[in-house]
């Protein structure tokens, strides 16, 4: 009798090839032994196909003692849809907020699994990159903008009231150099152009300080707490400024995509600080001490995945550089704005001479 083989036939279907084995096993006066050697399968299979069922069996482990709890999983997931992460930068945010660390593989494939999708970004075709990244040189050209702490759709609700009740500083001052990525910050109860002045010219003198040679170009938006869309502010203020070497570049309106370096960093300021430091302080000098760590960490130890930077900290880019600037430019202090007003007053002394009339600072409109 010519029989077609075992494993051939499980190919196509298991349960066929079980009912082959019965009817052999039945044709040979049920000897499990020459069933098994005239279909050349095991003894096992035979007793398998005989007294089990028809369908294979399921492999799936009874028992997974190094699988993440679930509880685990569905905040994986939860943080995946709503911060757009994938796995490795998921990995550095659960480490960072909760304390928990997990695989970036474990990650990836939990991600995977429940088919979390990827957040893309469409690029134009024939988009430009805004600089030239690789050729520019070290603080020459930077990005200048505030960002209102108190925003509920940033922050939790929890943080939120937190700043409110502990009276903690409301505005960012923040200021990054294009090159490097390197940041300068300071805080502030309001926003007033003073404030703003004040600002652009401290850290105009700090740089200059540290052998910073080249003109300082300075892209920030039409706020009111810098020009305000006034071509005759801005053309007096490029008038003070010149004689520190810089120059301010107002972007266009509704041109927002011009500050993209600047306005990515504001979402890692959430993300990074503010959820997680800010419930932590009581005091606005508590507050400053945990930012200038932020800052310190940002320059010094967080490496940067955009474009010239191919996974740098801004302290790495800056030695590959060879740059003669002094490398105590990375050691800028975040202030109180407030409290430097108090102890020099807004800066406008240093350039009064060099213009007529009489200056009025703005404060911005609520």
């Amino acid at each position: 009798m010519n029989i077609i083989p075992y494993h051939e036939i499980r190919k196509i279907s298991p349960e066929k090839a079980r009912e082959l084995v019965r009817k052999v096993f039945e044709a040979n006066n049920k000897n499990v032994s020459k069933t098994a050697k005239i279909l050349g399968v095991s003894r096992h299979t035979v007793r398998r196909a005989i007294y089990g069922p028809l369908e294979d069996k399921s492999r799936k482990p009874k028992t997974c003692p190094r699988k993440l709890s679930s509880e685990l999983e569905n905040l994986i997931i939860q943080e995946a849809k709503r911060t757009g992460f994938r796995y490795r930068r998921l990995s550095l945010y659960l480490f960072r907020k909760y304390g928990v660390k997990i695989s970036e593989n474990t990650i990836k494939s939990i991600l995977k699994r429940n088919a979390v999708p990827r957040k893309t970004r469409k690029t134009k075709k024939g988009e430009r990159s805004l600089y030239d990244y690789e050729a520019l040189i070290p603080f020459s050209e930077f990005q200048l903008d505030t960002k209102h702490l108190l925003d509920k759709d940033s922050l939790p609700k929890e943080v939120y009231e937190h700043i409110k009740k502990y009276n903690l500083p409301c505005y960012e001052w923040n200021m990054i150099d294009v090159a490097t990525r390197t940041r300068f910050t300071a805080y502030s109860y309001e926003l007033s152009s003073a404030f703003g002045f004040m600002f652009i010219s401290l850290v105009a003198l700090w740089l200059r300080t540290h052998n910073v040679r080249t003109p300082i170009k300075i892209r920030l938006d039409n706020g009111e707490e810098f020009c305000g869309g006034s071509e005759r502010k801005l053309k007096e203020w490029n008038k003070m400024l010149s004689f520190l070497g810089v120059e301010l570049n107002p972007i266009p309106p509704k041109a927002k995509h011009l500050m993209g370096i600047i306005e990515n960093s504001h979402r890692a300021d959430d993300e990074y600080f503010l959820m997680i430091h800010a419930e932590r302080c009581k005091t606005k000098d508590e507050f400053i001490q945990r930012a200038q760590r932020w800052q310190d960490t940002w320059n010094f130890f967080r490496p940067h995945s955009g474009k010239g930077m191919n996974g740098r900290t801004p302290f790495e880019k800056f030695i590959d550089s060879k740059s003669l600037v002094s490398s105590h430019v990375f050691q800028f202090p975040t202030l109180l704005l407030e409290d430097i007003l108090k102890k020099v007053g807004t800066f406008y002394s240093l350039f009064c001479n060099k213009l007529g009339g009489k200056y009025v600072f703005t404060t911005y409109p609520f």
